[in-house]
């Protein structure tokens, strides 16, 4: 028989001795480690030594032009198919950007460069090398500032493609 307590939303029920015991209450699991960080490995010969971005352009000429004149990229390469127009490359230091003109197979209205972001390490000048981009006409998403243990400014490329420029502060 059920005996109600003081609480109305909880009843008592008295255990019959042919009622099975429930499952003792497990102990709570301890909180997991994350993996430790694994440090970059060293390239052997099977390894990626380095990596190219390629980035689809609403017009590729315009766009190399803007790497070139705003941020001091140099051509590289220059693609053209039967005559046509493709796009090319620019580089600066070791870094190299492939630039390639849309074909608009997937409309003209196609958004690019959302959560894109290219991460690129500088020399000790960050702040010099931001304020050349500025007098070139850049204009920066985010001012040079110390954060993560990094000096970073950030820069949205014509087709929104989001470019990092950054050092250590070690």
């Amino acid at each position: 028989m059920a005996k109600k307590s003081k609480n109305k939303s909880k009843t008592r029920v008295s255990k019959s001795k042919s009622r099975p015991k429930s499952k003792p209450k497990s102990k709570p699991k301890a909180a997991r480690k994350s993996a430790p960080v694994r440090r970059p490995a060293r390239a052997s010969g099977h390894s990626p030594l380095s990596v190219t971005p390629g980035f689809t352009a609403n017009d590729a000429a315009a766009t190399i032009k803007w790497y070139c004149d705003v941020l001091g990229f140099g051509r590289k390469d220059h693609w053209e198919i039967e005559g046509v127009y493709r796009g090319g490359s620019v580089t600066l230091g070791d870094v190299t950007i492939n630039i390639g003109q849309d074909d608009w197979k997937l409309g003209r209205d196609r958004v690019k460069g959302q959560g894109v972001r290219m991460y690129i390490t500088t020399g000790p000048d960050i702040d010099g090398y931001a304020a050349a981009i500025k007098a070139r006409g850049g204009t920066l998403d985010q001012e040079p500032q110390d954060e993560w243990g990094m000096r970073a400014f950030s820069i949205s490329d014509p087709d929104g493609y989001k470019l990092t420029f950054m050092r250590s502060l070690a």
